[in-house]
């Protein structure tokens, strides 16, 4: 019994590292519309640091399939850090026990919507800092001086506007459409786990 569950851990990371890849696969020839943000967010609530680990081998996994750039150092940051705001957020909701509001719909079928209107504020604020961390590493890091910094990561930041919008838009869709159900079902596998 010992090993089992170890084992079915290792599995269950496996497994998520591999849904975040495939969902950022399969939308990956659709420019900046990404599903990886939504199930991090999941894996994160739901499992805790076992999500925090599968964001974690995603990001080393990406560098292998698209090369390493400048973009890796954004995602060892960000991937990892969304994924245990949602593991403490899903930390409180055990304290709170918030768990039966999720496993129960209301009449009508509605959901908390106190919890959809959070977890959506936090998806498009990181998704928000995103572009601004991705501008910052571009321009910090790699630009190779600091002279007009301000200056040179405003127009880099324009530059990206409106792909960052489109992140932010398909998270403020998505996360209001899917982030309960997708809930729901991890919440039903994670007694097994």
């Amino acid at each position: 019994m010992g090993i089992k569950r170890p084992a079915l851990k290792c599995a269950t990371v496996g497994i998520m590292a591999a849904a975040l890849e495939c969902v950022k696969l399969a939308l990956s020839f659709i420019p900046n519309v990404e599903a990886v943000t939504l199930f991090s967010a999941v894996f994160g609530y739901c499992f805790g640091a076992l999500g925090v680990i599968a964001s974690v081998i995603f990001v080393l996994i990406e560098p292998l399939i698209w090369g390493f750039g400048t973009w890796v150092v954004s995602y060892i940051i960000y991937w990892p850090t969304l994924t245990l705001i949602f593991a403490l957020l899903g930390a409180r909701r055990k304290k709170k026990e918030l768990d039966g509001d999720i496993m129960k719909e209301r009449a009508g079928g509605a959901y908390p919507t106190s919890l959809v209107i959070l977890v959506t504020c936090i998806a498009v604020v990181m998704t928000f800092l995103f572009g601004v961390l991705t501008s910052l590493v571009e321009v910090g890091l790699f630009s190779g001086a600091f002279d007009n910094f301000l200056f040179r990561f405003a127009i880099y930041y324009a530059r990206g506007v409106w792909f960052y919008l489109a992140q932010i838009i398909t998270n403020l869709v998505a996360f209001p459409l899917l982030f309960v159900p997708l809930t729901r079902t991890a919440l039903r596998i994670k007694p097994r786990v």
